[in-house]
């Protein structure tokens, strides 16, 4: 059986990706921080296994490495954001944001890869975001992060393509998930206004977008930015 790794697994667009993932035939690690209830609760559906580390923390990452050991696909989901004026953001909020969104994605890549290149054989799918396509005010800090990722993606796909290993990127728009459930009913409605198709995003489309370029269906697709937005950011 096919082995993946979810960081972020528990959250929203996380798991909508397990749950895809597992109904795609892969075993599925549901990586968690924080929400060990959720992540347990979640594997225990799809007949996977919670894993807790901090995706920042690379000697944890090493770890848990060592106790799953290799990998088919790599989704490198965890993610955090604020939202406030660039000059009013914490030096520590600073530092977990880019910790998670970027470090933690090169982290858990430059763990697995090698096994991969070993077998020549794998994929790495980087959860970006449309602000890291045409960055947003007010979320510089988790802008440059998402950025970061796209360069990352594009990069790496360049060096490991000679080794079979397929890399690429899903670029979400507004998803309703719990993290954007703050904004008010009057924001909600100005923000689909600017949303072409004029519905919300949904976990359930970066899923079938993560299961997409996870398939042999995307065996030609590398170094790839797919925006699912809903014509928001073109």
């Amino acid at each position: 059986m096919k082995k993946a790794l979810v960081t972020g697994g528990a959250g929203g667009i996380g798991q909508a990706v397990c749950r895809k993932l597992a109904q795609d035939g892969y075993f599925v690690y549901v990586n968690y921080s924080k929400s060990r209830e959720k992540a347990e609760k979640l594997a225990g559906e799809i007949c996977g296994q919670a894993v807790g580390f901090d995706v920042s923390d690379i000697s944890a990452v090493r770890e848990i490495a060592e106790n799953i050991g290799n990998i088919d696909l790599l989704v490198n989901n965890a993610g955090i954001s604020e939202i406030n004026l660039f000059d009013k953001v914490s030096d520590e909020r600073v530092n977990e944001i880019l910790g998670i969104n970027l470090m933690g994605t090169l982290n858990c890549s430059r763990v697995f890869l090698p096994e991969m290149i070993r077998k020549k054989s794998g994929c790495i799918i980087n959860i970006s975001s449309m602000w890291g396509q045409c960055g947003a005010s007010c979320e510089v800090d988790y802008s440059a992060s998402k950025a970061g990722v796209i360069g990352f993606t594009k990069a790496l796909a360049k060096e490991t393509a000679p080794s079979g290993i397929r890399v690429n990127c899903v670029a979400p728009g507004f998803i309703m998930t719990e993290m954007n459930r703050n904004f008010s009913d009057e924001d909600l409605k100005l923000i689909l206004e600017d949303i072409p198709l004029g519905i919300f995003g949904k976990p359930e489309h970066i899923a079938d977008a993560v299961s997409f370029l996870a398939s042999e269906k995307a065996e030609y697709i590398t170094g790839q930015i797919l925006a699912v937005n809903g014509g928001m950011v073109i």
